[in-house]
């Protein structure tokens, strides 16, 4: 789980992604924060529980914004592929620990929390607020067509692969735009889709430049496993005429879908002899 969690964190934690999701769900896709204006700052807090142990929190990726050395913001990312109904709650354990760590700082910047919703089932339904703290909930497969387009990074891939994949669950990546985080996008996508296909991708990624080479990668390996079960399947048959005679080829054949010729010439190569050899 720990290295799941590593694993759907990476990808954002890029200064140009992340200012990029900043820029477009914040700003409307003004470009206001800048990649090199962002620095990373710790995702760890303590609190003191009811039963009076003290208990680390983490958060997923936090940053501060800074121009001319001057902090403006701190933004926080969190990522969610389910409904958290207590989302204002932790939002709101997160923040108070971040204005906590400031009060020996001469001022005392704004914490904004963005909720990174990658769900395709259902809409967010849970409560975004309690009491005064807020959750800036963010339904990434409920994105318009003109929300995508404003994106200049590689999460403009995973939103518009999120959207499509909400309109159809067979959705075959179809988007040609050219992938600068291959590494990060495949593990990002198959973690938040529990879909290894994508992941397992990495291990002959060569050649892979845009979402229509993953999808013919998919493509592929699923031929290649239809193949080897079939040569499965025909191996288990041929065995079955050589071990059962009352198995005619004619049988064996038609449950393979190939020709009694066909069937003949695999068992010859395969070096058994035919029933209807003499």
């Amino acid at each position: 789980m720990k290295e799941k969690d590593i694993t759907q964190k990476v990808l954002e934690d890029n200064n140009d992604i992340f200012a990029d999701i900043v820029n477009v769900l914040l700003f409307d896709g003004k470009p206001e924060v800048e990649e090199n204006e962002l620095v990373n700052t710790t995702v760890y807090s303590q609190y003191k529980a009811e039963d009076g142990k003290v208990h680390e929190q983490e958060r997923d990726i936090a940053k501060y914004w800074k121009k001319e050395g001057t902090d403006i913001v701190l933004y926080g990312i969190e990522n969610q592929t389910k409904v958290e109904k207590r989302m204002p709650a932790r939002i709101s354990g997160y923040e108070g620990a971040s204005y906590r760590g400031q009060c020996d700082k001469k001022t005392i910047v704004p914490v904004i929390t963005m909720v990174l919703y990658y769900g395709t089932d259902r809409k967010w339904t849970a409560p975004k607020y309690v009491n005064d703290t807020k959750a800036n909930v963010f339904e990434i497969a409920w994105l318009t067509d003109e929300q995508i387009a404003k994106f200049t990074s590689d999460y403009k891939i995973v939103a518009n692969f999120f959207v499509n994949k909400r309109k159809n669950k067979d959705y075959i990546p179809d988007d040609k735009t050219t992938i600068k985080h291959v590494d990060e996008i495949l593990k990002f996508l198959s973690v938040m889709t529990g879909d290894n296909r994508y992941e397992e991708i990495l291990s002959d990624k060569e050649g892979v430049s845009n979402m229509c080479d993953v999808a013919q990668r998919l493509e592929d390996r699923g031929i290649e496993k239809g193949l080897q079960k079939g040569r499965e399947e025909g191996n288990q048959m041929i065995y079955s005429l050589v071990e059962d005679e009352s198995i005619s080829m004619e049988k064996g054949a038609q449950k393979l879908g190939v020709s009694v010729e066909k069937l003949r010439a695999n068992m010859i190569n395969a070096g058994y002899k035919c029933p209807d050899m003499e």
